[in-house]
Protein backbone atom coordinates (compact mmCIF):
# COMPACT_ATOMS: atom_id res chain seq x y z
CA UNK A 1 0.00 0.00 0.00
CA UNK A 2 2.97 2.12 0.94
CA UNK A 3 4.50 1.90 -2.49
CA UNK A 4 0.97 2.71 -4.48
CA UNK A 5 0.56 5.93 -2.44
CA UNK A 6 4.35 6.95 -3.32
CA UNK A 7 3.32 6.03 -6.87
CA UNK A 8 0.21 8.08 -6.94
CA UNK A 9 1.93 10.78 -4.64
CA UNK A 10 4.74 10.79 -8.04
CA UNK A 11 1.69 11.70 -10.08
CA UNK A 12 0.60 14.51 -8.19
CA UNK A 13 4.37 15.81 -7.42
CA UNK A 14 4.80 15.83 -11.54
CA UNK A 15 1.57 16.90 -12.79
CA UNK A 16 0.76 19.68 -10.32
CA UNK A 17 3.35 21.96 -10.26
CA UNK A 18 2.49 21.81 -14.09
CA UNK A 19 -0.66 22.96 -13.86
CA UNK A 20 -2.46 19.31 -15.02
CA UNK A 21 -4.99 16.77 -13.96
CA UNK A 22 -3.52 14.38 -11.65
CA UNK A 23 -6.60 11.95 -13.13
CA UNK A 24 -6.42 12.72 -16.78
CA UNK A 25 -5.14 11.88 -19.41
CA UNK A 26 -3.52 7.68 -18.12
CA UNK A 27 0.11 7.40 -17.42
CA UNK A 28 2.39 8.46 -20.56
CA UNK A 29 6.05 9.31 -21.30
CA UNK A 30 6.76 13.01 -20.43
CA UNK A 31 9.02 13.14 -23.11
CA UNK A 32 7.35 11.23 -25.60
CA UNK A 33 3.76 11.33 -24.95
CA UNK A 34 3.17 7.33 -24.95
CA UNK A 35 0.98 5.98 -22.47
CA UNK A 36 2.15 3.39 -20.90
CA UNK A 37 1.06 -0.28 -20.36
CA UNK A 38 -0.36 -1.76 -17.20
CA UNK A 39 3.03 -3.50 -16.48
CA UNK A 40 4.80 -0.13 -16.56
CA UNK A 41 3.06 1.73 -13.83
CA UNK A 42 4.06 -1.41 -11.21
CA UNK A 43 5.41 0.87 -8.02
CA UNK A 44 8.98 0.13 -8.44
CA UNK A 45 9.39 -3.09 -10.18
CA UNK A 46 8.65 -1.12 -13.41
CA UNK A 47 11.43 1.52 -12.24
CA UNK A 48 13.88 -1.38 -11.92
CA UNK A 49 12.83 -3.31 -14.84
CA UNK A 50 12.99 -0.72 -17.12
CA UNK A 51 16.13 0.78 -15.53
CA UNK A 52 14.68 3.84 -14.85
CA UNK A 53 14.20 4.97 -19.05
CA UNK A 54 11.49 5.08 -21.12
CA UNK A 55 10.67 1.88 -23.14
CA UNK A 56 10.65 4.02 -26.53
CA UNK A 57 12.60 6.98 -26.28
CA UNK A 58 14.69 6.29 -24.02
CA UNK A 59 14.57 9.27 -22.05
CA UNK A 60 16.06 9.38 -18.43
CA UNK A 61 12.63 8.86 -15.46
CA UNK A 62 14.80 9.89 -12.54
CA UNK A 63 15.38 8.73 -9.44
CA UNK A 64 12.51 11.01 -7.65
CA UNK A 65 9.73 8.45 -8.81
CA UNK A 66 11.78 5.45 -7.07
CA UNK A 67 12.88 7.15 -4.07
CA UNK A 68 9.39 8.88 -3.33
CA UNK A 69 8.24 5.20 -3.48
CA UNK A 70 10.67 3.36 -1.23
CA UNK A 71 10.25 6.59 1.01
CA UNK A 72 6.64 5.74 1.42
CA UNK A 73 7.08 2.09 1.70
CA UNK A 74 9.38 1.87 4.02
CA UNK A 75 8.01 4.08 6.53
CA UNK A 76 4.36 2.71 6.24
CA UNK A 77 5.77 -0.92 6.10
CA UNK A 78 7.90 0.29 9.78
CA UNK A 79 5.08 1.76 10.99
CA UNK A 80 2.69 -1.79 10.28
CA UNK A 81 5.95 -3.84 11.95
CA UNK A 82 5.43 -1.60 15.37
CA UNK A 83 1.78 -1.70 15.35
CA UNK A 84 1.67 -5.60 15.01
CA UNK A 85 4.18 -6.24 17.69
CA UNK A 86 1.96 -3.94 20.04
CA UNK A 87 -0.97 -6.28 18.98
CA UNK A 88 1.63 -9.91 19.84
CA UNK A 89 2.58 -8.02 22.76
CA UNK A 90 -0.91 -7.83 24.63
CA UNK A 91 -2.04 -10.82 22.39
CA UNK A 92 -2.39 -12.59 26.04
CA UNK A 93 -4.67 -10.24 27.52
CA UNK A 94 -6.96 -10.11 24.59
CA UNK A 95 -7.16 -13.94 24.33
CA UNK A 96 -8.34 -13.89 27.31
CA UNK A 97 -11.07 -11.92 27.13
CA UNK A 98 -9.86 -8.61 29.12
CA UNK A 99 -12.39 -5.74 29.32
CA UNK A 100 -12.09 -3.30 28.19
CA UNK A 101 -9.81 -4.60 25.72
CA UNK A 102 -6.07 -3.84 26.06
CA UNK A 103 -5.71 -0.60 23.98
CA UNK A 104 -3.56 -1.00 20.39
CA UNK A 105 -2.88 2.66 18.99
CA UNK A 106 -4.48 1.66 15.33
CA UNK A 107 -5.79 5.51 15.22
CA UNK A 108 -2.19 6.66 15.72
CA UNK A 109 -0.62 4.17 13.16
CA UNK A 110 -2.72 5.86 10.21
CA UNK A 111 -2.65 8.89 11.68
CA UNK A 112 1.40 9.13 11.48
CA UNK A 113 0.99 7.34 7.76
CA UNK A 114 -0.72 10.04 6.41
CA UNK A 115 1.26 12.81 8.34
CA UNK A 116 4.51 10.98 6.68
CA UNK A 117 3.04 11.08 3.06
CA UNK A 118 1.93 14.65 3.19
CA UNK A 119 5.38 15.67 4.37
CA UNK A 120 7.43 13.53 1.60
CA UNK A 121 5.23 15.06 -0.56
CA UNK A 122 5.99 18.86 0.56
CA UNK A 123 9.31 17.90 0.74
CA UNK A 124 9.79 16.92 -2.69
CA UNK A 125 7.89 20.15 -3.55
CA UNK A 126 10.42 22.19 -1.86
CA UNK A 127 13.93 20.72 -2.97
CA UNK A 128 12.22 20.67 -6.89
CA UNK A 129 10.14 24.06 -6.94
CA UNK A 130 10.66 25.94 -3.54
CA UNK A 131 7.10 25.68 -3.04
CA UNK A 132 4.97 24.82 0.11
CA UNK A 133 1.87 24.63 -1.34
CA UNK A 134 -1.37 26.03 0.26
CA UNK A 135 -3.64 23.71 -0.80
CA UNK A 136 -1.75 20.70 1.58
CA UNK A 137 -0.16 23.02 4.68
CA UNK A 138 -3.28 24.22 5.49
CA UNK A 139 -5.64 21.65 5.09
CA UNK A 140 -2.79 19.63 6.51
CA UNK A 141 -2.98 21.67 9.99
CA UNK A 142 -6.52 21.31 9.90
CA UNK A 143 -6.59 18.06 9.44
CA UNK A 144 -3.94 17.70 12.48
CA UNK A 145 -6.10 19.50 14.51
CA UNK A 146 -9.12 17.39 14.30
CA UNK A 147 -7.11 14.46 14.50
CA UNK A 148 -5.48 15.39 17.74
CA UNK A 149 -8.93 15.70 19.21
CA UNK A 150 -10.75 12.00 17.74
CA UNK A 151 -7.85 10.23 19.22
CA UNK A 152 -8.39 11.61 22.50
CA UNK A 153 -9.20 9.20 25.29
CA UNK A 154 -13.21 8.03 25.27
CA UNK A 155 -13.75 9.52 28.76
CA UNK A 156 -13.13 13.10 27.02
CA UNK A 157 -15.51 14.14 24.48
CA UNK A 158 -16.75 16.90 22.88
CA UNK A 159 -18.69 18.38 26.03
CA UNK A 160 -16.18 17.72 28.35
CA UNK A 161 -14.60 21.51 29.01
CA UNK A 162 -10.92 19.86 28.97
CA UNK A 163 -10.93 18.66 25.34
CA UNK A 164 -11.71 22.40 24.43
CA UNK A 165 -8.68 23.06 26.96
CA UNK A 166 -6.32 21.04 24.70
CA UNK A 167 -7.88 21.84 21.78
CA UNK A 168 -6.69 25.75 22.74
CA UNK A 169 -3.42 24.54 23.53
CA UNK A 170 -2.77 22.82 20.23
CA UNK A 171 -4.31 25.79 18.48
CA UNK A 172 -1.53 28.42 20.23
CA UNK A 173 0.99 26.01 19.84
CA UNK A 174 0.11 26.27 15.99
CA UNK A 175 0.55 29.85 16.21
CA UNK A 176 4.08 30.03 18.58
CA UNK A 177 5.60 27.86 15.65
CA UNK A 178 4.61 29.74 12.87
CA UNK A 179 5.58 32.93 15.06
CA UNK A 180 9.17 31.29 15.01
CA UNK A 181 9.42 31.55 11.25
CA UNK A 182 8.19 34.80 11.37
CA UNK A 183 10.61 36.16 13.48
CA UNK A 184 13.56 34.82 12.06
CA UNK A 185 11.94 35.87 8.65
CA UNK A 186 12.41 39.29 10.48
CA UNK A 187 15.31 39.29 11.58
CA UNK A 188 16.71 37.91 8.26
CA UNK A 189 14.93 40.78 6.18
CA UNK A 190 16.44 43.78 9.05
CA UNK A 191 19.94 42.50 8.52
CA UNK A 192 20.21 41.28 4.97
CA UNK A 193 17.41 43.74 3.26
CA UNK A 194 15.60 41.20 1.42
CA UNK A 195 13.78 37.67 2.02
CA UNK A 196 15.42 34.87 3.78
CA UNK A 197 12.20 32.60 4.33
CA UNK A 198 9.11 32.09 3.10
CA UNK A 199 5.38 32.33 4.66
CA UNK A 200 5.25 28.76 3.11
CA UNK A 201 7.68 27.51 5.92
CA UNK A 202 5.73 29.34 8.60
CA UNK A 203 2.04 27.37 7.37
CA UNK A 204 4.95 23.90 7.66
CA UNK A 205 5.61 24.36 11.03
CA UNK A 206 1.79 25.82 12.02
CA UNK A 207 0.75 21.98 10.22
CA UNK A 208 3.50 20.41 11.99
CA UNK A 209 2.46 21.88 15.24
CA UNK A 210 -1.10 20.78 14.58
CA UNK A 211 -0.08 17.40 14.05
CA UNK A 212 2.70 16.91 17.00
CA UNK A 213 2.51 19.57 19.45
CA UNK A 214 4.55 22.53 19.94
CA UNK A 215 7.11 20.58 21.24
CA UNK A 216 7.05 18.01 18.65
CA UNK A 217 7.06 21.07 15.98
CA UNK A 218 10.18 22.25 17.53
CA UNK A 219 11.69 18.82 17.58
CA UNK A 220 11.16 18.79 13.49
CA UNK A 221 12.51 22.26 13.70
CA UNK A 222 16.03 21.43 15.65
CA UNK A 223 16.73 18.43 13.38
CA UNK A 224 15.82 20.61 10.27
CA UNK A 225 18.34 23.79 10.97
CA UNK A 226 21.18 20.73 11.91
CA UNK A 227 20.38 19.24 8.14
CA UNK A 228 19.91 22.56 6.47
CA UNK A 229 23.53 23.59 7.98
CA UNK A 230 25.54 20.47 7.18
CA UNK A 231 23.56 21.17 3.41
CA UNK A 232 25.49 24.48 3.73
CA UNK A 233 28.54 23.15 4.36
CA UNK A 234 28.55 20.78 2.15
CA UNK A 235 27.59 23.40 -0.48
CA UNK A 236 30.51 25.84 1.00
CA UNK A 237 32.85 22.64 0.67
CA UNK A 238 32.65 22.10 -2.85
CA UNK A 239 32.79 25.49 -3.92
CA UNK A 240 35.36 26.01 -6.79
CA UNK A 241 37.83 28.79 -7.77
CA UNK A 242 34.84 30.39 -10.31
CA UNK A 243 32.09 30.10 -7.57
CA UNK A 244 32.00 33.42 -6.51
CA UNK A 245 31.15 34.34 -2.77
CA UNK A 246 27.88 36.36 -4.07
CA UNK A 247 26.41 33.68 -5.62
CA UNK A 248 27.48 31.30 -2.53
CA UNK A 249 25.59 34.12 -0.50
CA UNK A 250 22.37 34.40 -2.38
CA UNK A 251 22.10 30.30 -2.90
CA UNK A 252 18.50 29.52 -1.96
CA UNK A 253 18.25 26.16 0.13
CA UNK A 254 14.71 24.29 0.61
CA UNK A 255 14.63 24.76 4.63
CA UNK A 256 10.85 23.34 4.09
CA UNK A 257 12.52 19.77 2.78
CA UNK A 258 14.83 19.57 5.97
CA UNK A 259 11.74 20.79 7.98
CA UNK A 260 9.48 18.00 6.59
CA UNK A 261 12.33 15.57 7.47
CA UNK A 262 12.47 16.74 10.30
CA UNK A 263 9.02 16.06 10.39
CA UNK A 264 8.81 12.69 9.80
CA UNK A 265 12.14 11.58 12.49
CA UNK A 266 9.96 13.89 15.25
CA UNK A 267 6.31 11.93 14.06
CA UNK A 268 8.24 8.28 14.13
CA UNK A 269 10.61 8.43 17.27
CA UNK A 270 10.00 12.05 19.17
CA UNK A 271 8.73 11.10 21.78
CA UNK A 272 11.76 8.99 22.89
CA UNK A 273 14.04 12.15 21.61
CA UNK A 274 12.44 14.38 23.56
CA UNK A 275 12.52 12.03 26.87
CA UNK A 276 16.17 11.54 26.10
CA UNK A 277 17.32 15.31 25.71
CA UNK A 278 15.41 16.19 28.95
CA UNK A 279 16.96 13.54 30.88
CA UNK A 280 20.58 14.73 29.91
CA UNK A 281 19.77 18.23 30.24
CA UNK A 282 18.56 17.36 34.08
CA UNK A 283 14.86 18.27 33.58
Amino acid sequence: MGLAFGSFLNVCLTRWPAGESIVKPRSHCRNCGRTLAWWENVPLVSWLALRGRCRTCRVWIGWRYVIVELAVGSIWAYLTWRLLGAYILNLPSIQSGQFPPVYIPAGETLDVMFLTWLLIGLAVLDAEHFWLADAVTIPGMIFGLTGSILLLPETLGWTNPQTWLLLGARVLGCVAAAALILVIRWIYKLIRHREGLGLGDAKLMAMLAAWLGLSGALLSFAIGVVLGSLAAIVLLARRTKSTSTESLATAKLPLGTFLCIGGIVASLWGQPIIVAYLQWAGF
